[in-house]
């Protein structure tokens, strides 16, 4: 009984397709980079502006945390579908973008910079202004105050905001369907195959996958918890 148990299990393994694990984490990844560094470059440029427009420019960058996901991704269909300006001038380049494998990345990087952009925004304002004014005062240039202070002294809130957007990301369901679709294979991420498996009474797969995911997103807390404690534990220390 054992035995069968053992081989009935390495069969499901092997039958089982891992393809929307793939996909899920690939496009995870490289939008987790994108957002990061659009993220901050976005942040330190708002700080900059003036109070009045820093206000407007704020809310639009925010403006996508209020909307649904099937709202937001029937306007990024608008906005990048074969009918509209940028998506003929897309086709007149050869590139189809909608219901492609770099959709599910323009899907979960709108979803996930207005996160990265607040938390990284957040972790440059609770940084010490006087230490940027000392820094002015000795003569360094504002690349320089960037680079080697405020970067440095918000890293703690950097990472908070990355691992959000990692998580939003990995979960991001509703536009990535709108505009990438479900193409087993290509498109199909994780939150996708969970919705279908469902839909088609498939509860073990369902089941699976959740699971999956859940212990993906466990996992990057525990780790950005880790890291948080050892950084303060490195200036305590110092």
């Amino acid at each position: 009984m054992k035995n069968t148990g053992s081989r009935s299990f390495r069969v499901m393994l092997m039958t089982f397709d891992l393809t929307p694990l793939w996909i899920s984490l690939k496009t995870t990844l490289v939008t987790t980079v994108i957002v990061f560094f659009l993220g901050i470059g976005a942040a330190r440029w708002v700080m900059n502006l003036p109070q009045r427009v820093r206000g407007i420019v704020d809310a639009l960058f925010t403006f996508p945390m209020i909307f649904p996901p099937t709202v937001l991704g029937f306007f990024l269909l608008l906005l990048l579908g074969n009918n509209s300006p940028l998506g003929q001038l897309l086709k007149g380049m050869g590139m189809n973008l909608i219901f492609s494998w770099s959709a599910t990345v323009v899907s979960g990087t709108v979803v996930a910079f207005p996160l990265m952009y607040r938390t990284a925004r957040g972790a440059f304002e609770q940084v010490d202004r006087s230490v940027i004014d000392v820094a002015r005062t000795l003569g360094l240039s504002k690349r320089t105050i960037f680079m080697k202070i405020l970067l440095p002294l918000s890293l703690p809130g950097l990472m908070a905001g990355t691992v959000l957007s990692f998580s939003r990301t990995l979960g991001e369901f509703g536009a990535t369907l709108m505009i990438a679709g479900n193409i087993p294979g290509k498109t199909q991420t994780l939150p996708i195959a969970i919705f279908f498996a469902v839909e088609g009474g498939d509860m073990r797969t369902a089941l699976a996958w959740v699971g999956l995911i859940m212990l993906l997103s466990l996992l990057c807390m525990v780790l950005q918890g880790l890291w948080s404690f050892r950084s303060k534990a490195t200036v305590s220390g110092r």
